[in-house]
């Protein structure tokens, strides 16, 4: 009997400590409880019960054994859910003893984020390019990057002094509309509004927003509902930067800033360009959610697919922003899905990547802008098309996921 506690014990360990990892680096609840299941399941233990929240793991073997961990998001690291799901995949097939996954575990936990130059950059890059894909010229694009690379080094040195994540992105929003406007004021840049639009991105919650509506795809109500709120509040903290730096500047200069509406430079909205950016942005954003760089590749195709398909339903087939938003996040997903089986990794890698583009920040900058402007109006029409774009991401994903993942395989081993 003891050594059958023992066992249990330690393969209950082994399992909550691979939940733990996947769940604090970005991982979906229904990932997180079949990768514990896995694990149990080979070793032998079939009395695990898992209970999986967006903050916690609660985990039980039947009178033997129960433990409750505390789980705080630590920020995407997408790096260490693939090699979390690799590993539970080697177990499964027999090739791995529990002694070497406890080791393989740790090795895991203590792996590094990606170098702080690299974020940087990656950050710096995605802006430029974003600011190119929202129609921004190569100077909007230039002033975007050095405003990007400044605001991603001001949150990870705010991050390493323990800051809340609420007041890192009142004060990252609000740094970020300041450099755009200070660009602006020296003539750095046309269009102020794409520059801001681009320069905000670093901040936008891919990966909660992603993550809520897949759980709530696989009916985890609970945890869904907390990451969309998650998501949310990182939202209005940067529509709170963005409304409290126009106010200020506008008590400065005697008047709000006058900004031009979305514009799109000639220079950029071409297909080529348009696709390329779409890949470089995506890629340089990869960097920031701990993708593998394995599969920076791939994600980048599969963001360029899904924006190919977005600007072909709006410029070409002369379909609204909402439906363009809803067939791209299709295509996204559909991609993603048979990425995910040919590369091995889980769907989210490339998923969180492709719909990012989609994404309305757009439309909640305008929106704050309106309402700072006091054309209610205008923030109200702007405001309804972001909502509609979000609902038909949300619904794009939902629609996608419903698919049994077993059609995927089979598509793949006939191709």
């Amino acid at each position: 009997m003891d050594e059958r506690d023992d066992l249990l014990t330690e393969v209950m360990q082994v399992a909550t400590e691979a939940g733990h990892i996947m769940l604090e680096n970005g991982a979906e609840i229904f990932r997180v409880e079949e990768t514990m299941e896995r694990i149990t399941r080979h070793y032998g233990v079939d009395s695990g019960h898992f209970f999986v929240l967006s903050n916690g793991i609660l985990t039980s073997g039947g009178n033997r054994y129960s433990n409750v961990e505390f789980i705080p998001f630590k920020g995407a690291q997408l790096e260490k859910v693939v090699a979390v799901n690799r590993l539970s995949r080697a177990i499964e097939k027999g090739g791995c003893p529990i002694e070497e996954a406890r080791d393989r575990l740790a090795e895991i936990r203590n792996m590094k984020s990606k170098p702080f130059l690299e974020q940087v950059m990656g950050s710096a890059v995605g802006s430029g390019a974003f600011c190119a894909i929202f129609g921004g010229s190569i100077l909007d694009c230039a002033a975007s990057f050095v405003t990007g690379l400044l605001l991603y080094v001001f949150v990870l040195l705010v991050s390493r002094r323990g800051m809340s994540k609420i007041v890192t992105n009142i004060l990252g929003s609000i740094l970020a509309t300041s450099l755009s406007v200070v660009f602006m004021n020296i003539g750095f840049g046309e269009h102020p509004g794409n520059m801001i639009i681009g320069s905000l991105i670093p901040l936008i919650p891919g990966v909660p927003f992603t993550n809520g509506i897949r759980d709530l795809a696989n009916e985890d109500y609970i945890a869904g509902s907390t990451r969309m709120i998650d998501a949310l509040t990182v939202f209005f903290c940067i529509a709170a930067g963005v409304a409290l730096t126009f106010l200020v500047d506008g008590r400065i200069e005697n008047g709000i800033i006058v900004l031009d509406g979305m514009q799109t430079s000639a220079e950029t909205s071409g297909w080529l360009i348009q696709a390329v950016t779409a890949f470089v942005g995506t890629v340089g954003f990869a960097v920031l959610y701990g993708v593998p760089r394995s599969e920076y590749i791939h994600v980048g195709v599969c963001s360029m697919v899904g924006w190919m398909a977005y600007l072909l339903m709006l410029r070409i087939v002369g379909a609204t922003v909402i439906e363009s938003s809803f067939v791209a996040t299709v295509v996204v997903v559909l991609v993603s899905r048979f990425m995910a089986v040919d590369r091995k990794c889980p769907v989210i890698v490339f998923q969180i990547c492709g719909v990012f583009p989609l994404i309305p920040g757009a439309g909640i900058f305008w929106t704050v802008y309106y309402i700072v402007n006091k054309e209610l109006s205008m923030a109200v029409t702007t405001g309804f098309t972001a909502l509609g774009v979000a609902v038909a991401i949300v619904l794009g994903i939902i629609f996608m996921t419903s698919l049994p993942g077993r059609m995927f395989k089979i598509a793949q081993k006939k191709a």
